[in-house]
């Protein structure tokens, strides 16, 4: 089966209210309100779901219960008053609380922004399955990333209010592994998540004619090699059309991982971009999921062929 373009939900306007969410790790609070306070100068309505502060308490990596992250997403994606919901931070959970979520409620709630990265990968492959929509995989609200580049404040701002004038990503590092020219519908997110997710009901169990852009953070080349032969052997590469890679930090020397990413990724024989300059690393830039774009090895860009948003 073939990936095809997802709907796009509606670009905010000056003064929409975006909510704040929770689903994995716990979230400083002075980071928290420093992420705020940028959305606000961007004439947004910010509001924090009830339990984003929470701390699980037996489980400390977990911001709050299952059900109570569940909670704050369900009611925040039905509140007919948020235009977007945003992701406070990453870290992990996600796949404990993705079953608790009424799926027929949110879909019922008709399409909004979605934003966040790393362990929300889970999220933006479930909204993707479930709900058939377009997610940004970009910086989230407390992330030290979002709070102190202002390359990343700007590519998450264009998006949300102006995204015909971000419908070329790239960066200045960003350079052709294989060549090529590749189109198709962009997925992907953090590569160990997409691992995880395979055999489960939310996740996509094929990238065939897709646009595939992963990043990792903190997986030296052992593990990444186990992650993307995992991948490969499961059949969910087969059919891709092309990759584009965003940020390795702390996986150890880029020339190992890049020695690694030729090794497990050169043989499906379709062009790879590296350093597109998503995911973990200085600049976050937002990266639509969902959409038809062209992968371009020798210009080394990704163009969407139409705006992340409507």
């Amino acid at each position: 089966m073939t990936l095809t373009p997802l709907t796009r939900p509606a670009r905010l306007r000056p003064g929409a209210r975006v909510a704040v969410v929770a689903p994995s790790g716990p979230v400083p609070a002075e980071r928290l309100e420093a992420g705020l306070d940028i959305l606000r100068g961007w004439d947004l309505d910010p509001v924090v779901a009830p339990h984003v502060l929470d701390v699980h308490p037996r489980l400390g990596y977990l911001a709050g219960t299952d059900e109570d992250r569940a909670r704050d997403l369900q009611e925040a994606w039905c509140d007919p008053a948020v235009s977007a919901v945003l992701c406070a931070r990453g870290g992990y959970g996600v796949q404990r609380m993705a079953g608790l979520l009424d799926w027929t409620a949110m879909r019922a709630a008709g399409p909004k922004v979605f934003v966040g990265y790393s362990d929300i990968t889970a999220l933006h492959e479930a909204f993707a399955q479930r709900l058939g929509l377009v997610t940004l995989h970009g910086p989230m609200t407390a992330a030290m990333t979002f709070l102190k580049d202002s390359g990343t404040q700007e590519s998450l701002r264009a998006t949300l209010f102006e995204p015909e004038s971000v419908r070329t990503l790239g960066q200045d590092t960003a350079r052709g592994l294989v060549p090529g020219r590749a189109s198709g519908v962009t997925l992907g997110g953090c590569v160990s998540l997409l691992a995880a997710e395979l055999g489960t009901p939310y996740a996509r169990p094929s990238a065939a004619g897709g646009l595939l852009l992963i990043e990792d953070v903190g997986e030296e080349p052992y593990r990444l090699d186990r992650i993307l032969t995992q991948l490969l052997r499961s059949g969910r590469l087969d059919g891709v059309a092309g990759i584009g890679l965003g940020s390795w930090a702390e996986c150890g020397p880029y020339e190992d991982v890049r020695t690694l990413l030729l090794d497990r990724l050169g043989g499906l024989g379709v062009p790879v971009v590296e350093e597109l300059g998503f995911g973990h690393g200085e600049s976050n830039l937002t990266v639509p999921l969902g959409v038809p774009a062209v992968l371009d090895a020798e210009s080394a860009t990704l163009t969407l062929d139409v705006p992340a948003l409507v």
